[in-house]
């Protein structure tokens, strides 16, 4: 079952349950992937959509910070029950440990040796993880290995 597939139905779900946050975040997140599947003009593959997920967290996430700074907690609320449910269509993150793991195979693979590298690094990095960690904290962890 694909992920747009398992939003519908999720979505019909919520509907009958009478969850309306649950349910307006889920049909905007059918949007994005109808929206995205429309741009590209092709059917996402499992691994674009979960990146079109992927960019929504991201968005929320960001959207949390800015609002917390403005002192704005009744929109704070909002986007964390939002993210919430993005988060669980989304695989689980990879936890630190594993980080390094993908990290040191990337540099392995394209032979890094110094921090000009970390471009060679990176894209292999993000791709090895496959939308289950965050760009910020494979960056950090490729500059940690190559600087050392």
């Amino acid at each position: 079952m694909s992920l747009l597939e398992k939003l519908t139905q999720d979505m019909k779900t919520a509907m009958k349950a009478g969850e309306k946050d649950r349910l307006s975040t889920i049909r905007l997140l059918r949007g994005y992937i109808k929206d995205e599947s429309i741009n590209t003009r092709k059917e996402l593959t499992e691994s674009e959509e979960i990146a079109v997920l992927t960019k929504a967290a991201k968005k929320r996430k960001e959207s949390i910070e800015a609002y917390a700074q403005a002192g704005r907690e009744d929109l704070v609320a909002k986007e964390e029950a939002e993210l919430k449910v993005i988060q669980s269509y989304l695989p689980q993150p990879l936890n630190p440990e594993e980080i390094e793991k993908i990290v040191d195979a990337a540099i392995k693979q394209v032979d890094a040796q110094t921090m000009q590298d970390l471009g060679k690094v990176m894209p292999v990095a993000i791709k090895m993880a496959s939308g289950r960690a965050d760009g910020k904290e494979i960056n950090a962890i490729v500059r940690k290995k190559l600087a050392g």
